[in-house]
């Protein structure tokens, strides 16, 4: 029998949506393993700076912000409102 493991995660997503860049150009598997960087707190394709607003963020409340790279080498963003109602998913000339 299969084992199951629990996903460990840092915070909650809220409600996912995605833009249609992220729709049209980034796979289902790519999104996935994104996803699950982004709520374990592996926020990718980031600055120390950038990764130490997002570690204050979990501590005292804020906007949770992954960059992460595609297959073809483009950047996607991955952001959690800091109420963490919502995470979207999208690409930067989306914002």
């Amino acid at each position: 029998m299969a084992t199951v493991r629990k996903l460990s995660s840092k915070f909650p997503l809220g409600q996912m949506v995605m833009t249609p860049g992220i729709r049209e150009r980034v796979s289902s598997a790519e999104l996935l393993a994104a996803l699950v960087r982004h709520v374990r707190g592996d926020w990718g394709d980031l600055t120390d700076e950038d990764r130490a607003v997002n570690e204050s963020a979990l501590r005292y409340g804020g906007r949770l912000m992954s960059a992460y790279l595609m297959a073809d080498g483009r950047r996607f963003w991955i952001i959690t409102e800091a109420d963490r109602s919502r995470t979207t998913a999208l690409l930067p000339d989306e914002y």
